[in-house]
């Protein structure tokens, strides 16, 4: 997809990736809807945009809400008169102490949040992007969601969650000419994983961040090649410090699943 000239809805972009992302995209021409509960950090993101000569407009929204999912939807088609690209990125993780320690109510806020919302998210995108032709949806996933993640075995159900839904949404690329992706991050730089590095550290646990961590601009830049390469879809890909890897669940030509 040719990102100049289109609109673009990017839940959690206040911060860390959503606003790396929103950042990159807006360079890139396209005109951002930023989507956050924090009205700081969405702001703070709409100034980035906006004095670099970009469009950018903050919605403040709780993505599990139906209701404000669709108002952030419908700001895109208000202020731009289009929606071609979603990006679900808004996600939480369960912190210290943990589960299932933790208070169960944080366990189900991890899994609406970081699951639910993006089905919602994604259910009602896709008949406003049918409806124009098509379009693009990324769904912010986790290396967690791939393999083992014994610090958060809840988010990583989470994430398992995103990347299969993702996988199972790849016939809509022709039946609805929607492309659905994930893009599946190692430890990313971002505020949300120094604050629970930091709760981590105060209930005595051990530091897991690693030796090199993988800056939001470099999600970024993932999220950037699933919007722009339309031969990419119901795919994840994972996202190292070592660097990049497609991870295509489609079976071969010629073979039967």
């Amino acid at each position: 997809m040719e990102i100049r000239g289109k609109a673009a809805v990017i839940t959690g972009a206040g911060s860390g990736i959503g606003q790396a992302v929103a950042v990159r995209l807006a360079r890139e021409g396209a005109s951002v809807v930023v989507v956050d509960i924090n009205e700081t950090g969405g702001a703070e993101t709409v100034k980035q945009i906006t004095e670099a000569g970009g469009a950018a407009t903050f919605v403040r929204a709780d993505v599990t809400v139906e209701a404000e999912a669709r108002r952030m939807l419908d700001a895109a088609l208000q202020k731009y008169g289009r929606l071609d690209i979603l990006h679900n990125n808004a996600g939480i993780g369960v912190g210290a102490p943990g589960y299932p320690i933790a208070d169960p109510a944080r366990w189900h806020l991890v899994i609406e949040i970081d699951l639910q919302a993006v089905i919602l998210g994604t259910g009602l995108a896709a008949p406003i992007m049918e409806k124009r032709g098509g379009g693009v949806i990324i769904n912010t996933a986790s290396m967690a969601g791939l393999y083992p993640h014994r610090q958060d075995a809840v988010y990583g159900a989470a994430k398992a969650g995103v990347v299969n839904f993702t996988h199972s949404l790849g016939f809509w690329e022709q039946d609805k000419k929607i492309r659905v992706n994930c893009v599946c991050p190692g430890i990313v730089d971002t505020p949300m994983v120094r604050r629970g590095l930091e709760q981590a550290q105060a209930h005595g646990m051990r530091s897991w961040m690693p030796a090199k961590i993988i800056q939001p601009e470099e999600i970024a830049d993932a999220v950037h090649m699933l919007v722009r390469d339309d031969s990419l879809y119901g795919c994840s890909l994972e996202v190292r410090p070592t660097g990049r890897k497609i991870v295509d669940p489609r079976p071969a030509p010629g073979t039967r699943r």
